[in-house]
C-alpha cells in the first residue's frame, strides 16, 4: 500500500478505478510506530476487510524524509545546526505537500514533528486548524489562525539575544475569516451561527487589526466581535459561550487554551484526539493535514506503548472523507467504545495493553456495535 511519490500516485490502470492517494509524513520519536498504525487501520477500511488485504484499497505515499522532533533536533546539535535542520525540515515538508497537492492528493496524515519547522510550513501554506467541540447540547467551532503571528515568526541571533520577527496581514486575516465562516455553515447547515468571536492581541497592532475585522464584517455581512484573549477567558469562566459559537483565534491563545476548551466542550482526553489543518494557499487546493493532538513522545519510542487512539481516529476520518469509506468514523467510535468497556487501553490511560494490542483489538472489533450503539462524535474534529 505504501509507495514513493510518482509510483502509484496516479492511481490504478486507465481501465480500472482510480485509487485515492494519501500522504504520510513521519517524525522522530513514536512517529514510525504511529505511521504503521495509521496505514494498518486505513488499509482495513479501504480494503473492506479487517486484515487490510484485497479490495480497491488506497495508495499511501510516505515522505522520504524522517522529520525531527524537538528532542531529536536538540540531541547533540548546537544552535547553528538546530537552525539549519529546522529550515531543512520545513523546506522539505513544504515542497512535499505542494507536490502531493499538485498531483491531486487531498489529505496527509502527519505524526508530531518539531514545532518550529511545522509553523514555518503553516505560515507558507496559510494553514488553519479546525476543531469542533460539543458538550451538553452546545457546540463550539474553533478555528485557529496558524498562518500569522508569533508562532510563525523567524529568528535572528546575536550574542545572548534572539530577535523574532512576525507578520499579520489584512489578506491572510480575511482568508482565515472566510474559511471559518464556510466551515461554520457546513457544520450548521441551517445557517444559524450563534455568535462570531475573534480572540487576538489586537491592541498590539496600532489599531490595524480591528480595522481589518470591521472591514471584513461589513463586506461579508456578518457581525464579528473581536476581543482580547483575557476578555474571552473571563467570559468563558463567567458565562460560557452560546451554542454554535464560531471562535476564530490567534494561535498563541488557542494553543494554550485548547485543554481548557476541551474541558468545557470536549468529551475526551487530549491524548485521544486528532485534529485537522486546512491549507488555504490556493495552490494547495484545500489540502487537509490530519494530526494527533499529542506530541512525539520520544521517551516511548520503540517500546510499543504509545497511545494509538488519536491516530486510529485520524485514519477513520481520512478513510471516510478522502477514501470513500462511508461509515468509517461511526464504526471506529463504536469499536473504541467496546474497547473502553473491556478495559483495553495503553498505560497512559491506566491500562496494561501495548499499542499493538489496542490496534489488534480495534480491528477485530470493527463493525461490532458499542454500548447503546451511539458513536462518540464529540471526540472527533472538523464537523460534517
Amino acid at each position: 500500500m505504501t509507495g514513493e511519490l510518482g509510483q502509484g500516485a496516479a492511481g490504478a490502470s486507465p481501465l480500472g478505478p482510480v485509487r485515492p492517494v494519501i500522504g504520510l509524513a513521519v517524525g522522530h520519536g513514536t512517529g514510525p510506530e504511529l505511521a504503521d498504525v495509521f496505514e494498518r487501520v486505513l488499509g482495513a477500511f479501504a480494503s473492506g476487510r479487517p486484515d487490510g488485504a484485497g479490495g480497491p484499497g488506497v495508495d499511501v505515499v510516505r515522505s522520504p524524509r524522517l522529520y525531527h522532533s524537538y528532542v531529536s533536533l536538540r540531541r547533540g546539535h548546537d544552535v547553528v545546526a538546530t537552525q539549519r535542520l529546522t529550515a531543512e525540515d520545513a523546506e522539505h515538508y513544504e515542497a512535499w505537500c505542494r507536490e502531493l497537492a499538485g498531483r491531486g492528493t487531498t489529505a496527509v496524515f502527519r505524526t508530531a514533528i518539531n514545532a518550529q519547522s511545522l509553523y514555518l510550513v503553516r505560515r507558507r501554506l496559510r494553514a488553519v486548524k479546525v476543531d469542533l467541540l460539543t458538550a451538553d447540547g452546545r457546540s463550539l467551532l474553533l478555528v485557529r489562525d496558524q498562518a500569522q503571528g508569533f508562532y510563525t515568526g523567524e529568528n535572528t541571533h546575536a550574542p545572548g539575544e534572539v530577535t523574532r520577527t512576525l507578520t499579520f496581514s489584512h489578506e491572510i486575516t480575511g482568508a482565515v475569516v472566510e474559511h471559518a465562516l464556510e466551515r461554520a455553515r457546513r457544520t450548521w447547515p441551517d445557517g444559524r451561527i450563534g455568535r462570531i468571536v475573534m480572540a487576538y492581541k489586537f491592541h498590539l497592532l496600532d489599531g490595524a487589526f480591528d480595522a481589518w475585522v470591521a472591514d471584513l464584517s461589513e463586506r461579508l455581512g456578518v457581525r464579528i466581535e473581536v476581543f482580547q484573549p483575557d476578555t474571552v477567558n473571563r467570559n468563558l469562566l463567567a458565562h460560557g459561550l452560546p451554542d454554535r459559537t464560531l471562535l476564530i483565534a490567534g494561535n498563541e491563545w488557542a494553543d494554550i487554551m485548547h485543554v481548557m476548551l476541551l474541558d468545557r466542550y470536549g468529551s475526551d482526553r487530549q491524548e485521544n484526539r486528532c485534529t485537522e489543518n486546512v491549507c488555504l494557499d490556493p495552490a494547495l487546493r484545500g489540502l487537509v493535514e490530519y494530526q494527533t493532538v499529542h506530541g512525539s513522545a520520544d521517551d516511548l519510542a520503540g517500546r510499543d506503548l504509545v497511545n494509538p487512539v488519536a491516530t486510529i481516529r485520524a485514519a477513520a476520518l481520512v478513510a471516510e472523507h478522502h477514501a470513500g469509506c462511508t461509515g468509517a468514523v461511526a464504526a471506529t467510535e463504536a469499536a473504541l467504545a467496546v474497547l473502553d468497556e473491556r478495559g483495553v487501553r495503553t498505560p497512559d490511560l491506566g491500562g496494561r495493553h501495548s499499542t499493538s494490542d489496542v490496534v489488534d483489538a480495534l480491528i477485530d472489533t470493527l463493525g461490532v456495535p458499542g454500548p447503546d450503539s451511539v458513536p462518540r462524535d464529540a471526540a472527533l474534529v472538523g464537523g460534517p
